[in-house]
């Protein structure tokens, strides 16, 4: 059972860890790299999503720590003021939903363990 829970959790790093990728690179996949607000925050949240990702110590807190950053990403056009372009804010919040959702399904694994079984 263990086995299976770590495997669990392990895929949720993975999930991350590619959010944080495509985070990372939005900027220039979707073309704001000039736009130094939107850009420096895809850059920051992804890196440390991806640092997150890629802990050795498997924790709630971890996830706990994504799950803000998830939200972090889907108010940031708005409290950075970036929410005019559609298309960076549009990458901002559905980025940001998927870490939440992510994130979640990892916090509920920790504390439903039996779940697995």
């Amino acid at each position: 059972m263990a086995s299976k829970l770590m495997e669990a959790r392990k895929s949720q790093d993975w999930i991350t860890l590619v959010l944080a990728i495509c985070l990372f690179i939005s900027p220039w996949v979707i073309g704001f790299a000039a736009a130094m607000v939107p850009a420096w925050n895809a850059w920051i949240v992804g890196v440390l999503l991806g640092a997150l990702a890629l802990a050795t110590v498997f924790a709630e807190w971890e996830e706990w720590v994504n799950v803000v950053l998830g939200l972090w990403l889907i108010v940031s056009p708005w409290l950075l003021g970036f929410a005019a372009d559609t298309h960076v804010m549009a990458t901002h919040v559905v980025l940001g939903v998927l870490v939440v959702a992510a994130s979640a399904w990892a916090v509920w694994d920790f504390r439903h363990p039996h779940a697995h079984a």
